[in-house]
């Protein structure tokens, strides 16, 4: 498994340096650029997350997304993701017709698109931009972004959720400063074991590598800073991605189950 691109701090005012998850176009919103734009609703909402088998998540997020997926850490930032496939391009939660699965959790990464906060460096705030390539607008759509040249609630509940995400990207940076001061962090790995139409296993596979928290490295630490993670409700949060590890399981279950539909989809189609 690779670490994704994240987001980055744009080098011009307005603009975004780098590349976004899921974001292929963004700009800045303005009523200039924007002002005939609005959303449809698609019967395919999020096949834009169809291709990518990690998202971000907060730490906020943890308790909800480990009933759905493996939480871990990647890459040297340790970014927190939700694991949501086995390969690179493929999202098991995701159907090819743009569908989540109904009982797994949709994280704030995924909620606040096609919208996203970028730093203008030179007037030190933050910008709404909009990934102007998101399949679900267009001119004249649904839902305008502007009315009479000003924001509509559709953009302004958009703007409070984007600063709501904001504040929690940077607590969970804090939260990761955390646990790498308490050196908590170690490389582990995900494994599995095929076995043959006799039951006998084979050699074992390895699906993933990324960070975690050590529990030896958590059991180890004085007493006092137990009850200070408990306290401050990070405790809480580390072990709800200790919990969330049992996951692998189930994504190897709809691994196969996936490429079971596969094989039987060009009988079906015959």
């Amino acid at each position: 498994m690779t670490d994704f691109t994240a987001e980055r701090i744009p080098q011009n005012p307005g603009k975004l340096d780098g590349s976004v998850l899921f974001y292929k176009n963004p700009e800045p919103l303005s009523p200039e650029a924007h002002g005939k734009l609005g959303a449809n609703q698609l019967t395919n909402p999020y096949a834009f997350v169809a291709q990518s088998h990690v998202v971000p998540l907060t730490v906020t997020e943890f308790a909800s997304a480990a009933l759905s997926y493996p939480v871990i850490f990647l890459g040297d930032s340790k970014q927190p993701v939700a694991v949501m496939g086995l390969r690179q391009t493929e999202n098991l939660f995701v159907n090819e017709a743009g569908e989540f699965r109904p009982e797994a959790y949709l994280p704030a990464y995924v909620r606040r698109y096609p919208f996203v906060f970028a730093n203008d460096p030179s007037q030190d705030r933050m910008i709404l931009c909009i990934d102007r390539d998101a399949a679900f607008l267009s001119e004249g759509g649904q839902a305008p972004l502007f009315a009479d040249g000003k924001p509509t609630d559709y953009v302004n509940k958009a703007m409070e959720f984007c600063s709501n995400f904001e504040q929690e990207r940077v607590r969970t940076e804090n939260f990761v400063k955390l646990l790498t001061d308490l050196d908590l962090f170690t490389v582990r790995e995900a494994n599995f074991t095929p076995r043959n139409e006799r039951g006998e296993p084979g050699q074992p596979q390895k699906l993933a590598e990324y960070f975690a928290v050590s529990e030896e490295k958590l059991n180890a630490l004085p007493a006092e800073k137990l009850v200070e993670l408990r306290d401050n409700g990070a405790l809480g949060q580390i072990y709800a991605h200790l919990l969330s590890l049992v996951g692998w399981d189930k994504l190897i279950a709809l691994a196969f189950a996936r490429a079971a539909e596969q094989q039987k989809a060009p009988a079906g189609n015959a």
